[in-house]
């Protein structure tokens, strides 16, 4: 049974590791959470790490077996086990990516129901079966024929949804009619009653956002409209017979900022003369049109349109440019995001336009470079509109910002559709059709080279084992899926691509890469190195041309340039799309979304062993510690980062995981995160008082204060502990006893007089003899000379310590000789640095209160110098002397007080066992397996006692 399951789930949405990463609705970093759900989405970086678990980080059989899963062991694959309501969750997850991906939705969108059912398809005069998709803001159709009819209806275009009368014909049928004046009749839905109310229930949430009213006078301009009517500007916003209202629609400030944005497409303005006569050119674009005007007769005109084969072949067959950018919104729902959000792009500009970053003087560098050779963007109206779209976008989405080649894609989108509608088809590509291509490691590109590279092997095998480093195409085709062939082929032929790619997504791409390939296979085969397949590749499509085309054919300006001055045979745009379409178009969009997720983690991993390659070569020059501990530090480092942001209720809020820093500066935790790493790894174990101890280090390593820590900063610290000289480990007890480690409000730090320093249940033994007293003080003040010096060589003056913080000193001190092999010797050594440290502090105290005096009271003061047995900073002290100094500091006087580090630190090398304890090496591997053991379990224990309170509360 369980075989079967996991079957199951392999099929409909790829290997279990892919649930794994991409649908964890109910999965933690190797455990569930102890409330019984995931806290928070994950990032893609923060969910590679458990492939690397599964794969070389100790994840057990055991640790998979609690998830429901299990690793198989030929390719270490993750597969489930688990039982019927985690493969639920795992399911539902998946359909939810599937609908997404499947219609090109807003990655927000939430599906609700999945129901068979059958569509009246009136062009085919029958009800056809398919599937019903019913999310937050759509209602979809996909038929069960993959191809035969989909239907996208957003639910803002939606004017009712009815149950109709259910008889033995039409049995459960509903009408859902929208506002162009169509109607959907849907049949055989189970559950028909409760799928009406939920639906109606999320239409009058959208329509309670975006208020509508109709305007019968568009009825007439329905029926002659070749399409759906759009004004921009930030007007209102109207299709069809309804009339969108914006809250902003005063005459007032459309006047004001109407100016500012270029009210039409950039070709209208700038169209050039073709080679054709007037005529010809004509007579092709009217053509073209008259097959799309018949089509929307047939098949309707708005974003709602049946969407089935005979489409696909026309878009094959190349948009006429009258239509391309209206129909481009219509294939990539931008419409809808145009129409519910009047004003926003206007306002957007008005935002952005003026400020100065790093952002902006990337685009200005970029605005020349964008279709130079086009007359558009020879002038500055199509330059200033590209510069507001592209600021207007990185001010949008800061995340993205702006990326090289978001100029070449904006700058064609402004040939073809109004300034307003071009920003919001960018927004479409690059949040929905293109996911996580346009930032600075383009991670979706790499994602769709390396299922290039399976699709090539699996379609082209041939050239596949010639090819021995399919990489190395991939290499060159990156550009192809960046800029959709826009940089590397004529413009009029690259926008019949695009046409293709609005319409079928990143699978036109796909398939348009390998008919390119296949047409190419002879000269690649026989090629001798990159340079010469580059060299076929370029030339092939430097010359593709475009014969349907009015305009004059435009190079494109990065082709490449060949001192072979024989002609090229050409080839058309439209017989290369159409062999595109016919041998390579099987792939559905659930084979290749599930290859782009699998093959997602494979590059999420390589990145994330790329960075922590870097971060070890940073590091490992600073410091002692091997480098083979230090790769164990960095796993244990960035494993406590994924466990606290998804354990933790609520999810912390800081940002964690920023690829834009330093590679040793990418990953950073909190004070609490760190609490836990030190405990488990830190020589420095105090028993209670180690979560202290935990808390000071991480103030003193916070030193920009934003409460996060890098890997670097971590590392350094411990090295210290692990590898420092006494006078290193010393200084850093040091730092961590004074500010900004230690705090006024420190929870341990408190009174003197409340805290008796050398309280203790040992017997504790005081004194030296008084024959080495004169070697003793000779020895601790020639220390004290030559420390001062070596200070005023190097490093800079740290403040003197108060009374408030020796104490604090102190019972670090004792506290981390606790469980010592030596713990007695070291006992009474640390007593009697401490009672001479305390008589420093007093000289010191009474140094200063003399200095304050008046120059009488000063002689008044003055004895005759002690000799050195009779030096009260030297002289030996009984216990009872030691006991009544810790009790008689004035509070007040607490601040004249003070000893310095070169004082603490002559002291302690008096000790031999101080030395003895500070010098021994340590032993980093030990802590490192227990680390590794015992990390998860400290976790859980630790959200148990989080939960108890809970569960205390709800028993009450």
């Amino acid at each position: 049974m369980q075989k079967a399951r996991s079957e199951v789930l392999e099929c409909s949405s790829g290997s279990l590791l892919l649930m794994y990463f991409h649908f964890p609705s109910q999965i933690t970093a190797l455990e569930r959470c102890p409330w019984g759900h995931w806290c928070g989405e994950p990032s893609d970086y923060e969910l590679v790490m458990i492939a690397a678990h599964a794969h070389s980080h100790g994840t057990s059989g055991q640790s998979l077996a609690r998830l429901g899963l299990q690793q198989e062991p030929g390719d270490g694959m993750v597969h489930c086990t688990g039982g019927p309501s985690q493969t639920r969750d795992l399911e539902a997850r998946a359909q939810n990516e599937f609908f997404r991906a499947f219609f090109r939705l807003p990655r927000r969108e939430r599906l609700h129901a999945v129901l068979d059912c059958s569509l009246w398809t009136p062009f085919s005069r029958c009800h056809t079966v398919g599937r019903m998709f019913a999310s937050d803001r759509y209602i979809c159709f996909a038929s069960k024929e993959d191809g035969c009819c989909n239907v996208i209806l957003p639910l803002r275009e939606v004017v009712s949804i009815e149950k109709m009368e259910d008889t033995s014909l039409l049995p459960n049928p509903i009408i859902i009619s929208i506002r162009s004046k169509m109607a959907f009749q849907f049949i055989e839905l189970k559950d028909r009653d409760n799928l009406v109310e939920s639906l109606l229930m999320r239409l009058k949430q959208v329509h309670a956002k975006h208020p509508v009213h109709y305007d019968t006078s568009q009825d007439e301009d329905m029926q002659t409209s070749p399409v759906f009517h759009s004004t921009s500007m930030c007007s209102d916003h109207k299709f069809g017979d309804l009339e969108m209202v914006s809250s902003q629609n005063s005459e007032e400030s459309e006047k004001e900022k109407s100016p500012r944005l270029h009210p039409e497409a950039l070709i209208s303005v700038f169209q050039q003369a073709g080679s054709q006569s007037p005529d010809s050119r004509m007579s092709r674009e009217q053509i073209k049109i008259s097959l799309w005007n018949d089509h929307f007769v047939e098949y309707g005109r708005t974003v709602c349109m049946f969407r089935t084969e005979k489409i696909r072949k026309l878009v094959a067959m190349g948009i006429p440019e009258s239509l391309r950018g209206r129909l481009w919104l219509l294939f990539s729902d931008a419409v809808t995001d145009l129409a519910s959000h009047p004003g926003y792009y206007g306002n957007l500009v008005e935002e952005s336009m003026g400020k100065c970053c790093l952002v902006t003087e990337e685009i200005e560098r970029d605005l020349h470079r964008s279709l130079p050779e086009h007359p558009a963007f020879q002038n500055e109206t199509g330059i200033a509109a590209l510069r507001r779209v592209l600021t207007a976008y990185a001010h949008r989405n800061p995340k993205i910002g702006y990326c090289q080649s978001m100029n070449i894609l904006t700058s064609v989108l402004l040939l073809y559709a109004k300034e307003e509608e071009a920003f919001w088809l960018l927004v479409a590509v690059c949040e929905r059709m293109l996911p996580d291509y346009f930032n600075h490691r383009v991670i979706g590109a790499q994602v769709d080279q390396s299922v290039f590279e399976e699709l090539i092997k699996e379609h082209l095998p041939e050239l596949a084992e010639h090819m021995n480093d399919l990489s190395a195409l991939a290499s060159i085709s990156l550009s192809w899926f960046l800029t959709l062939f826009l940089s590397i082929m004529p413009l009029e032929s690259a926008v019949s691509v695009v046409d293709c790619f609005f319409y079928d997504g990143i699978k036109a791409i796909f398939q348009l890469g390998l008919a390119v390939l296949e047409a190419n296979a002879q000269g690649l085969c026989s090629s001798k190195d990159d340079g010469q397949a580059l060299m076929v590749l370029s030339r092939f499509l430097d010359h593709i041309k475009n014969e349907d085309s009015p305009g004059p054919p435009v190079g494109s300006h990065h082709a490449f340039l060949s001192d072979d001055q024989e002609p090229y045979p050409g080839t058309d745009i439209a017989d290369l799309i159409r062999d595109s379409y016919e041998k390579f178009g099987d792939q559905s969009v659930e084979q290749l979304e599930h290859l782009r997720c699998r093959h997602r983690i494979r590059v999420l991993q390589g990145h994330e062993d790329t960075t922590k390659q870097n971060v070890l070569r940073v590091v490992i020059p600073e410091v002692s510690i091997p480098p083979e501990d230090l790769e164990e530090l960095y796993d244990l480092f960035k494993r406590e980062h994924m466990m606290s942001c998804y354990w933790e209720q609520p999810r912390p809020m800081a940002p964690r995981h920023d690829p834009s820093r330093p590679y040793a500066e990418q990953y950073r935790i909190d004070a609490r995160q760190f609490a836990h790493l030190f405990q488990l790894v830190s020589p420095w174990t105090c028993g209670a008082h180690t979560e202290i101890l935990a808390e000071r280090t991480f103030r003193l390593l916070d030193d920009n204060m934003d409460h996060l820590i890098e890997f670097k900063a971590f590392v350094s610290c411990l090295d210290v502990m692990y590898n420092g000289e006494m006078n290193e480990k010393i200084k850093l007890l040091y730092r961590l006893h004074i500010p900004p480690a230690l705090t006024e409000n420190d929870r341990d730090s408190q009174s003197p007089l409340k805290n008796p320093l050398l309280s203790t249940s040992r017997p504790l033994v005081f004194g030296k003899s008084n024959s080495g007293a004169t070697d003793y003080q000779k020895q601790l003040k020639q220390m004290i000379k030559d420390l001062a010096k070596e200070k005023d060589k190097t490093d800079k003056e740290l403040p003197k310590m108060s009374q408030r913080e020796f104490i604090q000193f102190c019972k670090t001190l004792y506290s981390m000789f606790h469980e010592d092999p030596e713990e007695n010797d070291l006992y009474q050594a640390i007593a009697t640095v401490t009672t001479l440290l305390l008589q420093i502090g007093e000289v010191g105290q009474r140094g200063s209160s003399s200095g304050s005096c008046s120059q009488e009271g000063g002689e008044e003061l003055r004895a005759p110098a002690l000799s050195p047995e009779q030096d009260s900073v030297f002289a030996d002290t009984s216990p009872g002397k030691i006991a009544q100094d810790s009790q008689t500091f004035p509070e007040e006087a607490e601040g004249d007080w003070t000893v310095s580090l070169e004082h603490i630190l002559a002291s302690l090398l008096t000790e031999q066992s101080l030395v003895n304890f500070f010098e021994k090496p340590l032993d980093i591997k030990s802590k490192l397996e227990n680390a590794k053991i015992n990390q998860y379990s400290l976790k859980t224990l630790e959200m148990s006692r989080q939960s108890q309170p809970e569960l205390k509360l709800s028993n009450l």
